[in-house]
C-alpha cells in the first residue's frame, strides 16, 4: 500500500530531494546545479542533497546537505558529484556485516521511512540502467521518484542519448590519437581497452572518430583470425602500424567476457584485461605463422584507458545536455509526473515511465548507419 505521504500532488511540492547513484560520470554536477536553480529559482522550492547515492536514504541526518543556489555556485564545470556516489548500494540487497559474517537486507522500508523524515515531496534520482531499475521498484512501492540517465556507457534504455558519453569518446579519442604516433614511430600495434560493459557505444565512436583499424564490441563476438589478417594487411602497408579499441565487455567467438579478477562472486568480478587477453591471443597466432623475426613480426602494445573516462571537466555537449535533463527533471515533479524519466530522442526531451526503461541496457544495433559506415572506412568489427 502506497505511503500516505506519497499521495498528495506533487504541484504542491515545496521541499525536493536529489542524489547521485552508481559511479561518477561528466556532467553530474551540471545537474545537481539545474536542480537546484530550476526548483529554487523558478518554484521557490527547498533542495536536499542526499549524499553518497541510497546510502545517504538509509542513514541519518549527517547524510544530507542542503542545497541553495550559492552552494552550486561554481559547479558547473567540475567532474564527480559534489553529493558523492556510492556504485553498489542497493536498498533491496543491502550488505552489512554481522559478527566478520557478510549478509544481505532488504532495507527498502527504511528508504520509504527516511524520506517521508526528510518530508521531501520528491527526489530525482540520477544514475544509468541499475539505478533506473532501483527507482522503478522503489516507485512502485509509493516512493515518489523522477529519474535522469546518466552513464558514460550511453547505455540506458529509453534515451538516445546519455550525459558523460560525450566526454567519455573525447578523452577516447584524444588518446586514440596520440597512441597513433606512437604506433606510427614504432611500427606497433597499439590495443587500446576503453569502457563499455554490455554495449560498445564508446568503441565503435572513438574509433570511427580516431580512425582505428579494428573495433571489436560486445554486440559482436570477434574472430582473431580476422583481427590477425587485417594487422598483416596494415603491416604491409606504408603505415606499418596499426589501432585496436576493444570494449571491456568484447569476448571472442566461442569464447567468454574476460574479468580482471577470478572471484567467483557475482558482485566482486571487475570487468576488464580483454586488451591483455587479445594481445596473447595476436601473440600466439603470430608465433603459429612466423619462424624466426620478418617483417611482419611486429611489437603489440596495450593501453587501459580505465576509469580517465569518468573522471575530468565534462565537454560543452554534457555540460548542455545534463543542464537540460536537470531542469526537466524539476519541470516533471512540478507537473506531477512521478515514476518517470527524462530522456532525449532525437533534438528533443521528452519523458518515459521508468517501467519502460529499466528492462535491459541499450546496445548498438548491429544493423545502425555507423555499424555500416565503420566497414565502409575499412574498419575491420571482428
Amino acid at each position: 500500500m502506497t505511503p500516505p505521504l506519497f499521495t498528495r500532488f506533487s504541484m504542491k511540492a515545496r521541499r525536493i530531494g536529489v542524489l547521485t547513484a552508481g559511479g561518477d560520470c561528466p556532467g553530474l554536477n551540471a545537474v545537481i546545479r539545474a536542480v537546484v536553480k530550476t526548483a529554487v529559482l523558478t518554484y521557490g522550492w527547498e533542495v536536499v542533497g542526499i549524499k553518497d547515492g541510497f546510502d545517504g536514504l538509509i542513514g541519518d541526518e549527517a547524510s544530507t546537505v542542503a542545497l541553495t543556489t550559492d552552494s552550486v555556485q561554481g559547479i558547473l564545470a567540475l567532474g564527480g558529484t559534489i553529493l558523492g556516489a556510492a556504485s553498489r548500494t542497493n536498498p533491496f540487497l543491502y550488505t552489512r556485516r554481522q559478527q566478520g559474517n557478510r549478509i544481505l537486507l532488504d532495507v527498502t522500508p527504511r528508504v520509504l521511512e527516511r524520506i517521508q523524515e526528510l518530508e521531501l515531496d520528491a527526489v530525482v534520482v540520477i544514475g544509468g540502467d541499475g539505478t533506473m531499475r532501483i527507482a522503478r521498484e522503489l516507485h512502485d512501492m509509493g516512493a515518489p521518484l523522477v529519474g535522469v540517465p546518466k552513464t558514460i556507457d550511453n547505455d540506458v534504455d529509453g534515451t538516445d542519448v546519455s550525459f558523460g558519453f560525450d566526454t567519455a569518446v573525447g578523452i577516447a579519442t584524444e588518446a586514440i590519437d596520440r597512441l597513433r604516433t606512437t604506433a606510427a614511430s614504432h611500427h606497433r600495434a597499439m590495443i587500446v581497452e576503453v569502457m563499455g560493459r554490455h554495449s560498445g557505444w564508446i568503441a565503435l565512436h572513438s574509433g570511427v572518430a580516431g580512425g582505428a583499424d579494428v573495433v571489436l564490441i560486445p554486440e559482436f563476438p570477434f574472430d582473431v583470425e580476422v583481427i590477425y589478417r587485417r594487422l598483416q594487411r596494415c603491416f604491409a602497408e606504408v603505415q606499418r602500424s596499426a589501432i585496436i579499441v576493444v570494449a571491456e565487455g568484447a569476448y571472442p567467438t566461442g569464447g567468454q567476457t574476460v574479468f580482471r579478477n577470478r572471484t567467483s562472486s557475482q558482485e566482486k568480478r571487475q570487468l576488464g584485461g580483454i586488451g591483455e587477453y587479445l594481445a596473447e591471443l595476436l601473440h600466439t597466432r603470430q608465433e603459429q605463422e612466423l619462424s624466426g623475426v620478418t617483417e611482419s613480426d611486429y611489437d603489440i602494445r596495450v593501453t587501459v584507458l580505465g576509469h580517465v573516462q569518468r573522471g575530468g571537466t565534462p565537454s560543452n555537449t554534457d555540460r548542455v545536455l545534463a543542464t537540460r535533463f536537470g531542469a526537466a527533471a524539476v519541470r516533471l515533479v512540478a507537473h506531477g509526473k512521478l515514476g518517470r524519466m527524462v530522456a532525449l530522442r532525437g533534438e528533443t526531451l521528452t519523458d518515459l515511465p521508468l517501467a519502460r526503461v529499466a528492462r535491459a541496457p541499450r546496445t548498438v544495433p548491429l544493423d545502425c548507419d555507423l555499424i555500416q559506415t565503420a566497414r565502409e572506412m575499412d574498419i575491420a568489427l571482428g
